[in-house]
């Protein structure tokens, strides 16, 4: 079957991975639109990325048939017309919820019934809405608005709210006309009712909220939207949520920088253009298409090298690709870092060592610019409710459950690239050690995983084995990142959501450790990524008076006593300790882990405990 097209607004390519993804709704001015599955996607107007690393930790998620990822499509530049081919390339999306609400009348009905008409305008895509066409409230056809009620599940699983069957009670054979009214001024569930006009039915929204909800609305469907679609079976309860709640939808994405793998010039240039050499079979096709693409201004770099040198480097990456097994992402990164050749650069990847922070020499092993790097992140799949980083990284939890973002197994994925600058700092490794096995810390890493246990007994007790707990150091040096971010921020102009965390934190005792080093970089898709504000502020007298900086305003909230004694097993299970909003917390793109495992108190002395401090000389180490 094929649907007529029509341009309804415009998205960046990041929010692709974070916001507006694949089963995720983008809330428009007069609709609402769910982001179609990958079978729904034009992959002729995509463009292929190169990161074997990161392929590789896919297809351990997802499988051996996915081949390639891919950029996102974009629209053409050289459409003339709104109303041509090229105008309408772009994400794939459909009305969602399709039940809508009438202003006038309070009609609720279906987009299937036909009482309601699209239209477009080409000229002003984001006026695209639908009317009531017959309403008889109004003299000229009132836009309808999608109603705010949505049900989900753990699952993965969205719905329309089941309107028919919870104003009745069970599955009615009534067909009467719906509709929904506010008796006050609130806007509350409590206020809100739905009514048959047929029976007479009746009842208040709020009876599909908490404990009411679980005996009035029946069990999950197993709706796919996205992908329109239903699952055989699924055993949870329906949840009532609004339309545009942030627990809707949550992105499960994977992202890997693009180290330097080459030894020398040749073998740099064809991991550059691995994409397109990549689909030359023999030395002869070389040969033949090598002049060609260097006429039309492609593969100018490799004019100095002959073909037969060419293609024994592409071979030798072939080759390479077959037989390179990556048990993780972050460990070749950290050899690259702690290493810090830089005869290794190259024009996506550049190192510069540095001494340690001024002031900061006990602490830290060493400093590392990157005035240049480059990410690519891809999504795997989503979640709803549940958010997936909360758990840890999602390279080690394959046994966590995510939404698919296609019917059949993708054969690719859609991912992008962001180039910008970072700061590296190195901890010094016995240091970590000394403190970690202190009898103040090691009791508080007992507590915080009996907190973990608690945590998760509530939202998943199948993982509460399957979940490690990452460790003393892995709080400590993500509590620090979170500081200095917040830190950093201040002053390289860079806004707060344009920064990103990777944290490397194993233990001596993992196949992957010792480890204990942070990246902080930038991570907007554009040109705020090449300023070099950040890397300035990298420079050792620099870095260490914002440092000090940052240190000093962990040691009050402006939230104590109450950031300062919160205990995360008390009350409602939590996974922090003294952190809250005013201090640590980060935008959510910035922290890999959703703001877990936070503790300002393994920092410096607070105003509750002074026996978990990792810096407590630091202020002496700035006179």
């Amino acid at each position: 079957m094929s649907y007529k097209k029509f341009r309804v607004g415009e998205l960046r390519p990041s929010q692709i991975l974070f916001t507006y993804g694949i089963g995720a709704i983008a809330d428009l001015p007069n609709l609402a639109v769910i982001v179609m599955g990958l079978e729904d996607w034009e992959r002729s107007r995509t463009r292929e990325l190169t990161e074997p690393r990161l392929l590789s930790m896919v297809q351990k998620r997802l499988g051996k048939q996915v081949k390639e990822l891919r950029l996102p499509p974009l629209p053409e530049e050289a459409a003339k017309s709104p109303f041509e081919e090229a105008a309408t390339i772009g994400i794939p999306v459909a009305p969602f919820p399709n039940w809508m609400l009438c202003p006038k009348c309070n009609l609720l009905a279906n987009l299937n019934s036909g009482l309601f008409e699209l239209k477009h305008n080409a000229y002003r895509p984001g006026e695209t809405r639908y009317q009531h066409k017959h309403c008889p409230k109004a003299i000229k056809p009132p836009n309808v608005i999608p109603v705010k009620f949505l049900v989900a599940c753990d699952n993965g699983h969205l719905d329309d709210f089941p309107w028919r069957y919870f104003v009745h009670g069970e599955n009615s054979d009534c067909d009467g006309s719906l509709r929904l009214f506010e008796l006050g001024i609130s806007g509350t569930p409590s206020d809100i009712q739905v009514k048959c006009d047929k029976c007479g039915q009746r009842r208040m929204l709020s009876d599909a909220f908490g404990t009411q909800g679980k005996k009035n609305m029946p069990k999950c469907r197993g709706r796919h939207p996205h992908l329109r679609d239903f699952d055989d079976d699924c055993d949870r309860q329906m949840k009532t949520i609004l339309l545009g709640a942030s627990n809707s939808w949550f992105s499960a994405t994977l992202s890997a920088l693009s180290i330097p793998k080459g030894s020398n010039k040749l073998e740099e240039l064809v991991e550059k253009n691995w994409v397109m050499l990549s689909k030359l079979e023999s030395q002869e096709l070389l040969e033949n298409f090598l002049p060609i693409l260097q006429a039309s201004g492609q593969l100018q770099d490799f004019a100095s090298f002959n073909t037969s040198e060419i293609w024994k480097a592409i071979e030798s990456r072939k080759n390479s690709s077959e037989h390179e097994q990556y048990q993780d992402l972050k460990t070749p990164e950290w050899e690259v870092f702690s290493v810090a050749d830089m005869s290794k650069n190259n024009s996506d990847f550049r190192l510069e060592p540095t001494t340690p922070p001024e002031g900061y020499e006990k602490y830290f092993k060493k400093t590392v610019l990157v005035p240049k790097l480059r990410e690519v992140r891809a999504l795997i799949g989503f979640t709803r409710i549940q958010s997936p980083g909360e758990l840890g990284d999602l390279e080690s939890q394959t046994e966590q459950s995510l939404a698919s973002i296609s019917r059949k197994p993708a054969k690719w994925i859609p991912a992008t690239e962001i180039k910008g600058e970072g700061i590296f700092l190195e901890f010094e490794e016995e240091l970590i050690r000394s403190w970690e096995n202190s009898p103040a810390v090691a009791k508080h890493a007992l507590h915080t995983r009996e907190a973990q246990i608690q945590w998760l007994n509530i939202r998943n007790p199948d993982l509460v084995d399957k979940v490690p707990f990452p460790g003393m150091r892995y709080m400590l040096i993500h509590s620090f990142t979170h500081a200095l971010m917040r830190q950093l921020t201040l002053e390289c102009g860079y806004s707060a959501a344009s920064l990103r965390e990777r944290i490397y934190a194993q233990n001596p005792e993992t196949e992957y450790g010792p480890q204990a080093g942070l990246l902080i970089y930038t991570a907007a898709p554009d040109s705020e990524g090449t300023l070099g504000g950040l890397v300035k502020l990298g420079e050792p007298k620099t870095l260490g008076y914002h440092i000090n900086q940052a240190l000093e305003q962990m040691k009050i909230c402006t939230a104590d006593p109450l950031c300062a004694e919160h205990i995360p097993d008390e009350g409602t299970p939590s996974l922090h300790w003294s952190a809250c909003h005013s201090c640590l917390f980060a935008p959510e793109t910035s922290c890999e882990r959703g703001n877990k495992l936070l503790d300002r108190s393994v920092l410096v002395p607070t105003v509750t405990k002074d026996d978990l401090a990792f810096f407590k000389s630091y202020t002496n180490s700035q006179k």
